[in-house]
């Protein structure tokens, strides 16, 4: 399907090649233990690095522990998994991943951020597989785990994966221009595009039932889908630290970490290359903290589906702009939304919540 997105791309004379630039975040863990039955289920999750091991007593403890929402840069020995990442990066650099920056994410107990160079959208997605895949086998190298969940901690940073994107034809940029924050018309409407299919693009770009723990409206994800080239509450950023053409693109703010890259690349492009067809106006950019509006300001801003059914449903009933040049079959899309209801909607739709017990017991 990416393969197809990209030979897509390329019958339209639009362009001839779609950059993305992943930023996946993820969880490092030292323990781990869930279990779900007929007559039980819970998790437990734990990090030396988590605050709540501060006042722990059964070993040696050193404090140094990053505390909830104060996990972004710090230095030794807050930050205990430098060493530890850096294993990571030269492991992705062994095969051909280049690695611009890595460093300590937002949340206590050891999330994480590796950030990949640009690459061409299949290439890329290939990337990102082996991403994971090195992320978690230098993690057990160490007795540690790795996830990808975006949401495994109540009360703290879920992990997201902001996806850079721009489109390239003869090796020149056409997302650079006169238009708002340096951007061209084409790049304008691409976002209209992603705008317009959001709330379909989740099924793929959000596409677990614990995505939605993360997007939640007056939090830290960006939920809100309006554009800005400040603003880091909307769902799409305009990143304006470089001048050059070359650096001109497209951050979609809302895609998470568990998602397949091949799909949600393949379906962003999709959605942006339908804004460039039929010329999508994104509407005004939204420069305003969206955290600070008002109510009345509030309403007219749409948000992202609140839930995967949500997702689900909006993709079933949106998806003609995916089908084009047969990049996603209508086979592949029904398959998609079948499984995701019955296998992970309904699945967890059945099962009592331990929170339940906590809030209905003693009715």
């Amino acid at each position: 399907m990416a393969q197809k997105a990209e030979n897509y791309l390329k019958s339209t004379k639009i362009g001839d090649t779609a950059y993305f630039g992943p930023e996946a975040e993820f969880f490092i863990f030292d323990d781990v233990r869930f279990d779900q039955n007929a007559h039980s289920g819970y998790y437990f999750i734990d990090s030396d690095e988590g605050i709540w091991n501060s006042g722990r007593g059964d070993r040696q403890n050193l404090g140094y522990k990053p505390r909830h929402k104060e996990g972004y840069f710090p230095v030794p020995p807050t930050d205990s998994l430098v060493n530890l990442r850096t294993e990571m990066v030269v492991e992705m650099q062994k095969c051909g991943i280049y690695i611009e920056r890595e460093h300590h994410e937002v949340a206590t107990a050891g999330q994480a951020e590796i950030d990949m160079r640009l690459d061409s959208m299949v290439r890329m997605a290939d990337k990102l597989m082996l991403f994971k895949y090195i992320t978690k086998n230098v993690a057990r190298r160490h007795n540690k785990t790795v996830t990808f969940m975006p949401k495994p901690l109540f009360g703290d940073n879920g992990s997201g994966m902001h996806c850079h994107q721009s489109i390239w034809k003869a090796d020149k940029p056409l997302f650079a221009g006169n238009g708002y924050a340096g951007m061209s018309e084409m790049a304008l409407n691409y976002i209209g595009g992603i705008l317009k299919h959001a709330s379909a693009l989740a099924a793929f770009t959000n596409p677990t039932t614990n995505s939605y723990k993360r997007l939640i409206p007056g939090f830290e994800a960006p939920v809100n889908l309006a554009y800005s080239a400040r603003n880091r509450s909307a769902a799409i950023r305009i990143p304006t630290y470089s001048a050059s053409p070359k650096a001109k693109r497209v951050e979609v703010r809302f895609p998470d970490p568990s998602c397949n890259g091949y799909l949600a690349f393949a379906a962003m492009l999709m959605a942006g290359l339908d804004g460039i067809e039929n010329k999508i106006d994104p509407g005004e950019a939204l420069d305003k903290d969206i955290y600070d509006l008002g109510p009345e300001e509030l309403a007219s801003v749409p948000t992202m589906p609140a839930s995967l059914e949500e997702a689900l449903d909006c993709l079933e009933a949106d998806n003609e702009f995916l089908r084009k040049g047969d990049v996603f079959t209508e086979d592949a899309i029904e398959t998609w939304i079948s499984y995701k209801r019955t296998k992970e909607v309904d699945a967890l739709r059945l099962r009592p919540h331990p929170h339940e017990f906590y809030l209905y017991y003693d009715i």
